[in-house]
């Protein structure tokens, strides 16, 4: 919607897009510039929001116990979790050539 915006086309047009009214897409684009609000960095856009929360808990020193209590899941589901998360950046860093 943002796009549409920046392209010049008006909440009527774009809701016409999304069936929605003018007045809700205005909602949506004034949320979305709320401070707060980008998408992830670069270097997570790979991520899954689950993959990208769970690092986030094991930076900050919890556990895997602590953190599948939080989800409930597993300590084993978030280890996996975790395990592909960082596999994912690996091969990003790989492809992009930062290691090789």
């Amino acid at each position: 919607m943002l796009a549409l915006r920046a392209e010049g086309r008006d909440a009527a047009e774009i809701g016409r897009m999304f069936r929605r009214s003018p007045e809700h897409i205005d909602r949506i684009i004034a949320f979305a510039e709320l401070p707060g609000r980008s998408g992830p960095t670069t270097d997570d856009a790979t991520l899954r929001p689950l993959e990208r929360c769970v690092l986030r808990w094991r930076r900050r020193g919890a556990g895997h116990d602590e953190i599948g209590a939080k989800f409930r899941r597993s300590p084993r589901h978030i280890r996996q979790v975790e395990g592909l998360a960082l596999f994912k950046q690996s091969r990003e860093l790989l492809a992009r050539g930062r290691f090789g």
